[in-house]
């Protein structure tokens, strides 16, 4: 048997415990610490965590850390990493590195004596691919290292993920200030809803918190139908990978048990939801309308939760009327939705408090670079 792997799922923070309970669901023994949740385990747990986590940003393996206070030392530690694990000659690789108080602080020079030790190790040349942001990373094959010098420890580590695991693969039509898909399916959990009973989002731009519900009511994984850098490596168990694929599509249901509806006064907002649920194959899940919050209403089979992410001001333009806004929200929830379970995101409390609505923080986050609470509670009907 292979020695377990060093894993670790990475996340915004404020969401680790979110994530320890979906890993933990996967029966992946794991541990959350700032920045993520770490385990030991086999290549399976990598597998199982980068298809079925909805709220991990990515997962990585550490395969080694070392101190290096020169560049004879990194040298010396690099030439016994197992690189040969994850490349090929040939391979494009990439290197993303960070120094913090180190005497080495010099990123490309660091990155061009890994490189060096990656070509060493597998008796070929290597392609360097250009380094890339977040957002387009995984559009390529190269292979993404991340190295972090901190007080002259070196830890270095292999990203399994590839492209960022909130690309589903159907957001491609977006309304203003869209959030991410990890972050819906954030709310979602942190609201306790695991798709047995009806859902509302009274707000829903371009439908991403409906989506990610209809994806959690049919048991579809978030990573069904995209590729991973982990099966490109030489050690890929691709028999393995098949075996989970195959289990987990006789898992997938033909339609929600629930209703789930989405609307927007918007109506190219609602266009693109159209647009984006066709994308993730479930048009027939989720029903979206053109109307204002106003006229939300309850869906049968509830209790279930209106669950929505309020316009900021900050990112949409401080607009006359947002605490209005937020006041209507409370009203229709509780005009409509009695019983029911309202979560929202919500930059201050001053804006909750316009809700007249009992609400509970549950986890805090940022979204689109602003601090921000999901908070939630039961609604008391009028």
């Amino acid at each position: 048997m292979p020695p377990p792997l060093d894993c670790f799922a990475i996340c915004a923070p404020g969401l680790e415990p979110l994530v320890y309970d979906e890993l933990t669901e996967l029966s992946i023994a794991c541990e959350p610490i700032p920045g993520g949740v770490s385990w030991r385990g086999s290549s399976s747990t990598i597998a199982l965590a980068n298809l079925w986590s909805r709220i991990a940003t990515r997962i990585v393996v550490r395969i080694g850390s070392f101190r290096a206070r020169t560049f004879f030392e990194l040298e010396r530690h690099a030439k016994k990493i197992e690189w040969e694990r994850y490349a090929t000659a040939g391979s494009a690789i990439r290197f993303r590195v960070t120094c913090r108080k180190s005497k080495l602080y010099h990123s490309d020079a660091v990155a061009q004596r890994l490189q060096e030790a990656v070509a060493r190790r597998i008796g070929g040349d290597i392609v360097v691919a250009e380094a890339a942001d977040d957002e387009s990373e995984g559009e390529s094959s190269d292979q993404l290292f991340i190295v972090r010098f901190d007080r002259d420890v070196c830890t270095v580590s292999v990203d399994t993920s590839g492209a960022l695991l909130h690309r589903r693969g159907y957001r491609k039509a977006i309304a203003k200030a869209p959030l991410r898909e990890t972050l819906a399916a954030a709310m979602l959990r942190g609201a306790n809803w695991m798709g047995r009973t009806p859902l509302v989002d009274p707000l829903c731009g371009s439908g991403t918190i409906a989506i990610e519900a209809a994806l959690i009511a049919r048991r579809i994984p978030p990573g069904l139908d995209r590729s991973f850098a982990f099966l490109g490596w030489p050690s890929a168990e691709t028999d393995r990978w098949n075996e989970l694929i195959t289990h987990a599509r006789a898992q997938v249901l033909k339609a929600s048990p629930v209703r789930i509806a989405g609307s927007d006064r918007d109506a190219g907002a609602i266009e693109a939801a159209r647009s984006n649920a066709e994308r993730a194959g479930v048009t027939e899940d989720v029903v979206l309308t053109v109307q204002s919050v106003s006229a939300a209403t309850a869906l049968a089979g509830g209790p279930g939760a209106l669950i929505t992410n309020p316009p900021y001001g900050e990112r949409l333009g401080d607009t006359e009327g947002i605490r209005n806004l937020y006041a209507q929200i409370g009203n229709v929830a509780r005009k409509n939705f009695g019983g029911w379970t309202f979560g929202m995101l919500s930059p201050d409390a001053s804006l909750d408090a316009q809700t007249k609505l009992k609400l509970d923080e549950r986890f805090k986050t940022t979204n689109g670079g602003i601090p921000v609470r999901f908070v939630a509670g039961v609604v008391s009907s009028n």
